[in-house]
């Protein structure tokens, strides 16, 4: 009895027990596509294929491109090929130019590490007039080096500040030897009208001594003062010193009437506090 009451329960409650699957998203939506692609009108496929503006022609590649109001393009623009022909020209000639004063700035290179080295013989408590006669000689070839570079800069009116920067370090090297070197020579300071003359930067075309250049150079020379005290002291002169806090006292004095900008010069004179 129970076998055929098992028998008779579980086919019907496998019946309601039984969970139908779910339709795929998917599917239901292809099929609700194909039911509305089915009744949609054949007019209203025929009238939106015809409203479809028509694909754009193929352009030839033998015609030239042109802008909207009908002007030649880029590719094809004669003013645009020879602006950049005359960049092109430019660009050459200044290459040139500064290739001659690299030439020119190495050499002078070469004479401001002679000139340094002869200087150096100073600390040495060598007799100043002996030690003075090899760097007398390069303020000349530093001079003949300036000449070549105003006759250089004399091609080009009016481009100094162009191309100054590819001499501007070594002038200032060079301002602070002759400044320290003449100031062993009369023990007072080199005057900007001086460094000029006797470097021979003062032409017609407007190539000088920069002003920055020439203070620059003094924050540099003032480096070497300390050490050459020291020196003094030791081989005996004990009046070194003094002359030379007083020749520092108003170098440092008149850089402060200077209404000096947060720049290169302003770090330089902060930095050495003279």
């Amino acid at each position: 009895m129970r076998a055929a009451f098992r028998g008779a329960l579980l086919p019907a409650l496998s019946s309601r027990c039984h969970v139908s699957p779910c339709p795929n998203p998917l599917t239901k939506s292809l099929s609700l596509l194909r039911g509305v692609s089915d009744t949609l009108p054949y007019r209203l496929l025929c009238s939106s294929s015809a409203s479809a503006p028509p694909p754009p022609p193929m352009a030839d590649d033998n015609t030239s491109s042109t802008s909207p109001s009908g002007a030649p393009g880029i590719n094809g623009s004669a003013s645009v090929e020879k602006q950049f022909e005359g960049f092109r020209a430019l660009l050459d000639e200044s290459g040139t130019i500064r290739e001659r004063i690299r030439s020119v700035v190495m050499e002078m290179e070469s004479a401001v590490r002679v000139m340094h080295s002869g200087l150096l013989l100073v600390h040495q408590s060598l007799p100043v007039p002996e030690v003075l006669e090899k760097p007398r000689v390069q303020i000349g070839v530093l001079k003949e080096l300036y000449r070549r570079l105003a006759d250089i800069l004399r091609e080009c009116p009016g481009q100094y500040y162009r191309y100054h920067g590819d001499w501007r370090s070594e002038t200032q090297s060079v301002v602070s030897l002759i400044a320290f070197l003449h100031y062993l020579e009369t023990g007072t300071l080199l005057l900007h009208s001086e460094a000029e003359e006797k470097l021979g930067s003062v032409d017609a075309s407007n190539f000088g001594l920069d002003i920055e250049d020439y203070l620059t150079g003094l924050c540099f020379m003032s480096n070497e003062m300390p050490r050459y005290v020291v020196n003094q002291v030791t081989a005996g002169d004990y009046d070194c010193p003094r002359k030379v806090l007083k020749f520092l006292t108003d170098l440092h004095a008149s850089f402060r009437m200077l209404n000096l900008r947060n720049d290169f010069l302003r770090k330089k004179f902060d930095g050495n506090s003279l």
